[in-house]
């Protein structure tokens, strides 16, 4: 059986503040379909393989992505393995990077360029997230076996069929983009990881191994 994972110093503090009542009705039902797709791959000992989709594949597809790997770790759930893509590859906004940062993920940049490549790691001994925009039917990304989880209203209404997938689940959130190159930045960024971490947590919280 597998067991939970320390993740690093920082982000076990972060996310020890989590409050799971705090979650509203629709966002729980919201989420539920998820919980029972990985649920329903845990119990049948099969790996559970995570699509996260936006629309440019450099915001919030990315946060849940990292959350969600971090959350299978803490919780012990086995052969979880999260992605993301967009229906265009653009760039991981830096402030992104910067909110994980400041989450306490180890992060380092392998390349820079247009389409920076980072490595985010949220466990001293576990494999770190290689975070890049991509679409999501990149080669780096599942063909077949996943859940499809779009996490923005664009790509949800521009995207009625995701090749490969199993399953497609709607749980969008408000983009953080309205926010840049503003006072508010850092304050709307924080507030959106913290909301995808809280329920990325919530949904792995849920699973019985």
């Amino acid at each position: 059986m597998s067991t939970s994972t320390k993740l690093l110093p920082e982000i076990e503090k972060y996310v020890s503040g989590f409050a799971f009542e705090g979650l509203n009705a629709e966002r729980i039902e919201a989420l539920q379909p998820l919980v029972d797709y990985i649920q329903g791959k845990v119990s049948g000992n099969d790996k559970v393989r995570i699509n996260f989709i936006c629309t440019h594949n450099s915001r919030r597809s990315h946060l849940a992505q990292i959350w969600a790997q971090a959350a299978a770790s803490h919780y012990g759930i086995p052969n979880v393995f999260c992605y993301s893509g967009g229906t265009e590859a653009t760039a991981l906004y830096p402030m992104v990077a910067e909110t994980l940062k400041n989450a306490g993920f180890a992060i380092q940049v392998l390349s820079h360029g247009n389409n920076p490549v980072y490595a985010i790691k949220h466990a001293e001994n576990e494999h770190p997230v290689i975070a890049f925009s991509k679409t999501y039917y990149d080669a780096f990304n599942p063909v077949g076996e996943f859940v499809a989880i779009m996490t923005c209203s664009q790509a949800d209404g521009g995207c009625p069929f995701i090749s490969g997938a199993e399953k497609r689940i709607p749980i969008t959130y408000e983009d953080p983009k309205a926010s840049d190159n503003t006072h508010e930045q850092a304050d709307v960024y924080f507030e959106r990881s913290r909301q995808i971490a809280t329920e990325m947590f919530y949904v792995f919280s849920k699973i019985k191994k």
